[in-house]
């Protein structure tokens, strides 16, 4: 299947939806809390009961427009909702209040490894809600279905990419992005687990060289980022099967089964006349003003990739500064840290160090830790003073995390700090020197690269609280 690859170009263009951070839903007052007990947060607005009429949610709206200009796009002076007709079991009115022809956002991008990436457009909508599959009888492993419309209602907004990707890493890395962008300004939580962030793929192939785009299928609702590159993968191959085998790849959507690591059909593909758009007859036309767009704009927090080249400017390399600007909290933590003075390569070298592999090892964030900027700030500068080896710091950071004990306290109370008188550092270097006559003998023949060996054997020796300058400079002096 490799070499076969090499006769096609894939094209991949990503519908992303983003449900948005309200209190409330885009057309009612009930709650968008996620994890409430079943039917709980609905009303007759989101059931559908005869004679109710939706209402706008402003801060909705706010949102739409700070994501549209976060992705570099135009926010246009009048955007309307549309009636999108379909029946699932989960959709109460038996429509879907959406945005057809005239959206709240337009013709944007974002950047990822230096290619552009076209947004064609971001509209605003309400979710459905969610089926629950119980029972173990039935032919898909559910006897029967349960309806919890919790979700019907929540606000999305539908982020629709151009074309533009060619590969399942370039839409991981576009996803990857778009997840960043709207968790840094605070419109979504990202969450693809609880659902609050989910993708459908469009995949298609062509022969190398052309530039007519073949037959598109649409994978729905894939919920992780390894899953989308798993799913466009499987549909590659599947497609690449078909077109070699002399059959036509049709125009439909399916699922992505993860245990099964395939795609299954789910129906034909249904395109916008099948949906029967008319404008919403309950809402008017909405008019955004240049100063609401322009007063969202004032208040636009920094974007993961200017956080990137402002870390880039610190003096961190390209890979720690994505890891940084890519687990949110931490950069936050970080950006508290540099506020306070601290030096930042000293800095990001625990946080990338010793604070990282913790972090990974017990599956947390750096938030659910005790450790606070302030006291990680003390313990920089108590290296920095010489009060406190480096080793002994890299020792006391994961007794600070987990305690929120300040370092001055953790040294004092075990005594800790750094031995600088330069008479009791001798004493012992002389000490390990006589202990060893074999590597003095060698080192003294022309071995000097032994003296790692000797400064080792000091540091061991006083439990890393040495200073390790003081070390170097008196061992040689012992030796020589």
């Amino acid at each position: 299947m490799e070499s076969l690859r090499d006769k096609y170009e894939v094209v991949i263009g990503l519908e992303v939806h983003a449900q948005l951070k309200t209190k409330s839903k885009i057309f009612a007052p009930d709650g968008t809390e996620f994890g409430k007990e079943p039917n709980s947060e609905t009303s007759p607005i989101t059931l559908g009961m005869p004679g109710v009429l939706p209402v706008l949610n402003r801060e909705v709206v706010n949102m739409g427009i700070l994501t549209g200009l976060a992705l570099n796009c135009e926010i246009p002076e009048r955007c309307k909702f549309d009636r999108k007709q379909y029946f699932y079991p989960d959709l109460p009115k038996g429509y879907q209040i959406s945005q057809y022809d005239e959206p709240i956002c337009v013709n944007g991008y974002i950047d990822i490894k230096g290619k552009r990436i076209g947004i064609t457009r971001a509209h605003l909508e309400e979710d459905a809600g969610k089926l629950v599959h119980a029972g173990a009888d039935g032919l898909a492993g559910s006897s029967y279905s349960l309806v919890d419309l919790n979700r019907a209602g929540t606000p999305l907004l539908e982020i629709v990419s151009e074309p533009d990707m060619r590969s399942s890493d370039e839409a991981r890395a576009y996803m990857e992005e778009l997840r960043n962008i709207v968790r840094y300004i605070g419109v979504c939580d990202g969450n693809l687990e609880e659902g609050s962030m989910r993708c459908d793929a469009n995949i298609s192939i062509m022969p190398k060289g052309s530039k007519v785009f073949g037959t598109r299928a649409e994978i729905k609702n894939v919920n992780s980022f390894s899953a989308l590159q798993r799913a466009i993968e499987y549909e590659i191959d599947r497609q690449i099967e078909i077109v070699e085998e002399g059959g036509k790849v049709v125009q439909e959507t399916r699922l992505w089964d993860d245990n099964a690591r395939e795609t299954k059909s789910m129906r034909g593909k249904e395109d916008a006349h099948d949906y029967r758009y008319f404008p919403e007859p309950d809402l008017m036309p909405l008019q955004i003003s240049r100063e609401w767009v322009q007063e969202i704009k004032d208040k636009m927090p920094e974007l993961p990739e200017a956080k990137r080249r402002r870390y880039m400017g610190l003096g961190l390399s390209e890979y720690d500064a994505s890891v940084i600007v890519e687990q949110m909290g931490l950069a936050l933590f970080f950006d508290e840290v540099l506020k306070l003075g601290a030096t930042p390569k000293i800095a990001v070298n625990f946080i990338m160090g010793e604070i990282a592999a913790y972090l990974k090892e017990d599956h947390i964030e750096i938030t659910d830790t005790k450790l606070t900027p302030e006291n990680l700030v003390e313990l920089i500068s108590m290296i920095e003073k010489g009060t406190i080896s480096n080793n002994i710091g890299k020792q006391i950071i994961v007794d600070m995390m987990k305690t929120g004990e300040k370092a001055s306290e953790i040294v004092e109370k075990r005594g800790l700090s750094q031995i600088s008188d330069e008479s009791a550092i001798k004493e012992i270097c002389q000490k390990v020197a006589e202990a060893n006559p074999e590597q003095v003998a060698k080192y003294k023949s022309g071995k000097v690269q032994l003296l790692g060996f000797f400064v080792g054997q000091v540091m061991k020796e006083t439990k890393g609280r040495a200073n390790p300058k003081a070390v170097n400079d008196l061992m040689k002096e012992v030796l020589e």
